[in-house]
């Protein structure tokens, strides 16, 4: 038996114009990533207003986190799923990541246009030069539990986990579009050791993937842009910032639609924007094709957490007990950890100034010994590299 939907027929069940309002509200306030926004979900539905019970809610963040693509913004659409059916589900999703689409497109216009003034290209060389050191904090922030999950599940399970992670890390710094293969394989690879199921059904999952990506190979922007945006929201495993290096080698190496150095405003952007952290995907598509290809990746990226909704959430119960979704998740989870800390390399390369790297060693203090905020960083680099370049620091060629 799956999640009941509460419907409309209780008392404290909330309106759908109150869904609109608060979950638009999250979607407005929500800085930080996929933590501030499970803080907020939680003290909304289960802490304010009692309308999930605590356990409903932790049972919500776990069914989540099995699942590709944005997590939060998954639980989102979930608590408004559960809450007010499906209706209320496609409302309170929308609500949680327009506020954010908004405002990224808003800005990527501005990074992106023809002739930024001098100092938005110094705000975004500066931003864009403490990245690789967010993308070690990620990753960083995602071994322990998923460690713990390793060790608990069988016996040698941690020394599978190295190697994914190894993996992982390689396919990051060095194959650029390959990596979302090698995290299919390593899913697919636990899955065969912990359940050994039957091997067409593991033949079928690698021939899709293949030819996903051949297809994205010889077609147009739109086709490729539609590929793109769907590894983001289908295919990521492993917290959201798997996405740059689902993201980079396509967009900055593939399809050569923005430099190496906007790619790194564009994830930037898509950390100091409130609302979910794939909206970068948004950006890419910016580059692509203006705001129709913003609001093309935005739909493409999305879509597939409203269906894994919509479509499943009657039976996430039976999710959260499946070995072979668990087994999966086993390997290409810690490959997508791999993936983060490796997608550092290439985003260093991309640095070409000497005091970029200055802001880069400065941003690893903040992050990795003091613990600030990657919010707060990432605007200190940003005011930091527009007073650089006005002390007569050169800019980025």
């Amino acid at each position: 038996m799956g999640l009941p939907v509460r419907g409309s027929s209780t008392a404290d069940t909330p309106g759908l114009g109150l869904v609109v309002r608060e979950w638009g509200r999250i979607g407005c306030l929500g800085f930080g990533g996929p933590p501030a926004h499970i803080r907020l979900l939680r003290d909304l539905c289960v802490v304010q207003h009692s309308w999930l019970e605590p356990e409903e809610f932790e049972d919500a963040v776990a069914t989540c986190n099995l699942l590709p693509g944005p997590a939060s913004t998954q639980l989102a659409i979930l608590c408004a799923w559960r809450l007010r059916g499906t209706v209320g589900a496609i409302l309170g999703g929308l609500s949680f990541i327009l506020p954010g689409f908004v405002m990224i497109v808003a800005l990527a216009s501005l990074f992106l246009s023809t002739a930024p003034p001098r100092w938005v290209l110094a705000a975004g060389a500066g931003a864009g030069a403490a990245v690789a050191a967010v993308a070690v904090r990620a990753g960083l922030d995602l071994i322990p539990t998923s460690w713990s999950r390793s060790r608990a599940a069988t016996d040698r399970g941690w020394m599978r986990w190295i190697g994914y992670g190894v993996l992982g890390m390689l396919a990051a710094a060095t194959l650029g579009p390959f990596i979302v293969l090698v995290l299919l394989a390593c899913g697919l690879a636990e899955l065969l050791i912990r359940v050994r199921p039957e091997t067409t059904r593991t033949h079928s999952v690698g021939a899709v993937a293949l030819f996903a990506w051949a297809v994205g190979s010889v077609a147009g922007v739109w086709t490729a842009l539609a590929w793109v945006a769907f590894k983001v929201g289908a295919l990521s495993y492993g917290g959201g910032f798997v996405i740059v290096p689902l993201m980079q080698g396509d967009a900055v190496e593939r399809y050569h639609w923005m430099t190496g150095p906007q790619f790194l405003n564009a994830v930037a952007l898509g950390q100091i924007t409130p609302g979910p952290v794939v909206l970068t995907i948004a950006v890419v598509g910016f580059a692509a094709a203006g705001v129709l290809g913003a609001s093309f990746a935005a739909a493409v990226a999305f879509s597939p957490s409203f269906i894994f909704v919509l479509v499943g959430a009657r039976h996430f119960d039976r999710l959260r007990s499946n070995r072979k979704a668990s087994a999966f998740l086993g390997g290409a989870g810690p490959a997508a950890i791999g993936a983060i800390l490796g997608s550092a390399i290439p985003l260093s390369r991309a640095l070409s100034e000497p005091w970029q790297w200055a802001v880069l060693a400065t941003a690893a203090l903040l992050l990795l010994v003091l613990r600030r905020s990657t919010v707060l960083t990432l605007l200190l680099a940003a005011v930091g590299g527009v007073v650089l370049v006005l002390l007569g620091a050169p800019l980025p060629a």
